[in-house]
């Protein structure tokens, strides 16, 4: 801990560390990567679904598009990307960044798309930017770790042992009493086992990263126990977040899930993050209260473009019709931006891990 015991100074005079510096260019990487990717999905449906039966009404016909599987290739490069910045970054930095592949689909599908970008668009997208770069300029430095081993010390401590505790303890209630009676009318108890279990997720998947890295950097870390815990937890969690995922989309508006969920999400992950790797440890009250301004710009920008992402220079009965599509979006999907990618999450996991893994494509059927 010497070495973050002066992350408050050396940030000021001296920059980010390399790691953060790498944490931050893979994020960033990822973002536009993902971002990019649904336009080219998107223009691989339409192109489908001018010869073929649509995606929207249960067509396959997108499988058969060259351009549709090369938006998924890029979305997979991109969430291979954002695995690989847990590795180097700390969770408070790499997290929110996830705003910004919002912001490049956002202003691509208005360059590419003709979508209109209206002037709340702007703003959310400014407040976005905005939102990132203070979070960027006053990330802690990432904890330097030299084994799998330190890592699983970490995850055991008192504290997040009983931050975990409480975590699944809460997901179960809402799963066992919660969900059965109030699951169809209330869409805060589906995102609240997804935000939940993401939170724990994202930590097995910071804690697997760091034991790749190391192995990749020649200390094979594949050969402790540890290691493969890790990568069963993850499994195990991506799978109950999908599955909870699938169902709030499927229930409710993806206008309402999306920055629903992406607040919880981000909240939790933070939190859990700074309870696991002490990633405040260092940092003087500014710092950290700062941070904090950046994320709640982030979401402000975020809330502010999915709430009026309908807003267009339309008749409000065309308005109204899009809103009221709350089973399907515009790709005849069940996911949208934010969940497609705990798909290609587990998709990037598994091939950085060498553990091949089936890509779920799902349909409106």
């Amino acid at each position: 801990m010497a070495a973050s015991g002066g992350s408050s100074r050396s940030f000021v005079y001296e920059g980010m560390s390399s790691d953060n510096i790498k944490g931050l260019v893979l994020a960033l990487s990822s973002s536009i990567f993902v971002g990019a990717s649904f336009i080219v999905k998107k223009k691989g449906l339409k192109k489908a679904g001018a010869t073929g039966v649509r995606a929207g009404v249960g067509g396959y016909s997108y499988l058969f598009e060259p351009l549709w599987w090369a938006g998924m290739i890029t979305m997979v490069v991109g969430e291979i990307a954002n695995f690989a910045a847990y590795a180097f970054a700390p969770a408070i930095l790499v997290t929110p960044l996830g705003a910004v592949s919002i912001i490049i689909s956002a202003v691509l599908a208005h360059i590419v798309l003709r979508e209109k970008l209206h002037i709340f668009g702007v703003v959310g997208c400014i407040l976005c930017v905005v939102g990132s770069t203070t979070i960027v300029l006053h990330a802690p430095q990432e904890r330097q770790i030299e084994s799998v081993k330190e890592v699983w010390e970490l995850a055991t401590e008192p504290g997040f042992v009983a931050y975990a505790v409480l975590v699944i303890a809460a997901a179960l209630i809402l799963v066992a009493y919660f969900i059965p009676k109030y699951g169809q009318t209330h869409v805060m108890v589906y995102i609240g086992v997804c935000s939940l279990v993401g939170s724990l997720l994202v930590m097995g998947v910071k804690a697997l990263g760091i034991a790749l890295k190391l192995t990749f950097s020649g200390m094979n870390q594949l050969i402790y126990p540890q290691t493969w815990v890790f990568a069963v937890f993850v499994m195990t969690c991506i799978i109950t977040q999908i599955n909870y995922l699938n169902k709030a989309l499927d229930t409710f508006n993806t206008a309402v899930v999306s920055p629903i969920y992406y607040v919880m999400f981000t909240s939790l992950t933070i939190l859990a993050s700074v309870i696991m790797f002490k990633d405040w440890d260092g940092q003087n009250p500014t710092q950290i209260v700062t941070e904090m301004c950046g994320f709640v710009t982030i979401l402000s920008g975020t809330f502010l473009l999915h709430k009026t992402k309908d807003m267009a220079e339309s008749s409000p009965a065309s308005v109204a019709s899009s809103r009221s599509s709350k089973h399907l979006d515009e790709d005849g999907l069940y996911l949208n931006q934010e969940g497609f990618r705990v798909f290609c999450f587990v998709s990037s996991a598994a091939v950085s891990a060498n553990r091949p893994y089936l890509y779920p494509i799902l349909n409106s059927s």
